[in-house]
């Protein structure tokens, strides 16, 4: 029977972090619900400088984090984008599939490197429980298959992709999937919060491994509570903390997208390994 190799990528540069957590888990509840034998591996990447061979695994989860998304001088920098090469070259040419998730600060990463379009900073730091929209290819995106339009994640961020350059992402046949809130009122560009980067490699701006326990500790930090009164105001921010159980919110969108892509993945995996048998 086929092994399934995971590793996890830790982006946080050491800031302790409820999101990496909520990745492990799901990682976890995967692996006690598989009858292969599933094995889990982390990396620091940003603090300690470690990154995975993509030889030795089949799936990577790479997470959000702090600080800028543009190129700082740092040597993971360069591993990271030569990974990304690696398993985006490598699935175009190998019938062993790769398969990456990419969140947050590593979906900016994965955006800049590839030359999406713009992704700059916000005017203020956004942090809360949005509505997502679909696009129309959105629609018919088999992760979102089971939530409504819009469904509801966590957002926590500092910059935004906004001005996609739609030439580039025909290209290399990567399709946007998701935006945030239309606001009729405020004229600002929608940001991009989703992208099919190739059938293997899926990425969200958004939370998808967001808890409410995970939510309800963030809130702790002032920051992130100033940050969504800001921008959402007192009465969003209590019925916000209201609803932050709501089976149809963020637990519906935690328990669909990471599980049906670890999900894909096995399939997709195991099928391959027995048509090599």
């Amino acid at each position: 029977m086929k092994d399934i190799r995971i590793a996890l990528l830790d982006m946080n540069n050491n800031h302790v972090n409820q999101g990496f957590r909520n990745i492990k888990e799901i990682s976890e509840a995967f692996q006690q619900n598989s009858e292969e034998n599933v094995t889990i591996q982390t990396f620091d990447v940003r603090f300690k400088d470690e990154m995975p061979e993509i030889g030795n695994f089949d799936i990577f989860i790479s997470s959000g984090g702090p600080g800028t998304p543009h190129r700082e001088g740092f040597e993971w920098e360069n591993r990271f984008a030569y990974f990304l090469d690696a398993v985006f070259e490598h699935n175009q040419h190998n019938e062993d599939k790769k398969y990456l998730f990419l969140i947050c600060h590593s979906f900016q990463l994965a955006s800049i490197h590839w030359k999406l379009g713009n992704i700059c900073p916000r005017k203020s730091y956004s942090f809360g429980v949005m509505p997502v929209h679909k696009t129309k290819e959105g629609k018919n995106e088999f992760l979102f298959k089971n939530l409504k339009d819009p469904f509801y994640a966590v957002d926590s961020r500092a910059y935004q992709f906004i001005e996609p350059d739609h030439d580039r992402l025909k290209e290399l046949g990567m399709k946007i999937m998701a935006i945030e809130k239309f606001r009729p009122h405020i004229n600002l560009e929608r940001a991009v919060m989703a992208i099919r980067f190739s059938e293997e490699i899926f990425g969200t701006q958004f939370h998808p491994e967001a808890s409410p326990e995970a939510l309800i500790e963030n809130l702790k930090d002032e920051k992130n509570k100033k940050a969504m009164i800001e921008n959402f105001g007192m009465e969003k921010y209590l019925e916000t903390v209201d609803r932050i159980d709501d089976e149809d919110k963020i637990i519906l969108t935690r328990n669909q997208i990471l599980p049906r892509f670890l999900q894909f993945a096995r399939k997709n995996i195991l099928k391959e390994a027995e048509s090599l048998a």
